[in-house]
């Protein structure tokens, strides 16, 4: 499975800034997709990873080490693990640039997100481009004579490589229960609160039971015994890591009482069937979750597909009128996205009243079909593959 799209962007990242940071969550292919594109560079590489003591201790004196290499790409993996190495960063690549090399000098590789790696941002100010790599997703896996075999695939299994392309959906199965006891008992330990891995556990699975549903803290804090302030704390950790994902309400002015909780949903639509206990496919289609994880997994591979240039919310009134994801981007586009799953999609009179209040200028409705056709009122109904295409026409 080769990622083009993102060699491609990861190439002129290094060929316009001095450091790169690519972030995204363990086991996503970070590490492969850095050692295959180092030759691409031009340049000699050197990787080092921080899990690895033989190469936590090269930098007992990184200055000194560091400082060995000109003109020479270095990866430095799981980056989050050393944070002082940034203000060093920042004296090295202003060195070599002074010295001719201008850029593609380091490429770093984290599994925590750019709010938690807070040192690069604030020290390497000017100096850093930062890249996501996600799961795999609808546009990288489905191919035209196995399409609809392809996304109902990937919508049970999710994105990750290994967890996608195991052998059958026992295995697969296997891989995410391993991952998950993986992030529980010492990933989010080492960056994130200090939290027992069974208290983070349940509150992993309460938030799978609750996916696509807004959140209410005070609730999920009773649960687990304690505080409003710390329930939000545990959630936000699991968005560092990119286990979630907190869908923001649309912030406009319509005059009316809007909704004010985010919603939430888990990333990976295969880690969310971990939780709820979904085996196979049929088991999918019978589950009453299968609304809320077509819906998640319509969303995320959605959102994938923006530029920053995008924001994106969702909209509902007290009243209950209520639209699945907004997209707002340049010359004052306003998308309105209603997700169903259903072979002959129908929208409530609440979608067209938000998107008045909203003024959307184009309304969409994807459901699980190929087709795309109108459904009146200025609406689309499309499949998600249609879709992405059009997202990626504007990104």
């Amino acid at each position: 499975m080769i990622r083009r799209a993102l060699q491609k962007t990861l190439l002129q990242a290094l060929d316009a800034m001095p450091v790169v940071a690519l972030l995204g969550p363990r086991q996503v292919g970070k590490t492969t997709l850095a050692q295959e594109m180092a030759g691409a560079t031009g340049k000699t590489s050197v990787y080092l990873d921080l899990e690895l003591d033989s190469d936590v201790v090269k930098l007992t004196d990184a200055e000194a080490y560091l400082r060995r290499f000109d003109h020479t790409l270095l990866i430095i993996d799981e980056v989050q693990r050393m944070p002082d190495l940034f203000r060093l960063l920042r004296g090295l690549v202003d060195i070599r640039k002074r010295a001719g090399e201008r850029s593609g000098q380091f490429l770093l590789l984290g599994s925590a997100s750019r709010d938690l790696i807070q040192h690069s941002s604030e020290t390497l100010a000017g100096r850093v481009r930062f890249l996501e790599l996600c799961p795999f997703s609808l546009p990288e896996v489905c191919q035209a004579a196995t399409a609809a075999r392809d996304l109902e695939r990937l919508w049970l299994r999710g994105g990750f490589p290994d967890s996608y392309l195991a052998t059958d959906d026992a295995a697969s199965w296997n891989w995410r229960s391993d991952f998950i006891a993986s992030y529980v008992e010492r990933d989010i330990p080492l960056m994130g609160p200090s939290v027992s891995a069974t208290t983070m556990r349940r509150l992993w699975s309460m938030l799978a039971h609750s996916h696509a549903q807004q959140v209410n803290y005070s609730r999920l804090g009773e649960s687990l015994g304690v505080s409003y302030k710390t329930i939000k704390n545990y959630v936000d950790t699991l968005s560092d890591f990119y286990m979630v994902r907190q869908l923001q309400p649309w912030s406009g002015n319509t005059g009316k009482r809007l909704v004010k909780a985010p919603k939430l949903y888990l990333r990976d639509s295969g880690l969310a069937h971990r939780f709820l206990g979904i085996t196979d496919m049929e088991s999918l289609l019978g589950h009453p979750a299968i609304g809320a994880s077509w819906e998640g997994f319509v969303l995320e591979n959605s959102l994938r597909r923006l530029s920053d240039q995008w924001q994106y919310s969702y909209y509902r009134t007290s009243a209950q009128a209520e639209i699945d994801l907004i997209l707002e981007g340049p010359n004052n586009q306003v998308w309105a996205v209603e997700i169903k799953r259903a072979s002959a999609p129908k929208v409530s009179k609440g979608f067209h009243y938000a998107c008045t209040d909203i003024q959307a200028t184009r309304k969409f409705v994807i459901y699980p079909g190929e087709d795309s056709f109108p459904l009146g009122n200025g609406v689309e109904a499309m499949g998600p593959m249609r879709f992405m295409e059009c997202l990626a026409g504007v990104a």
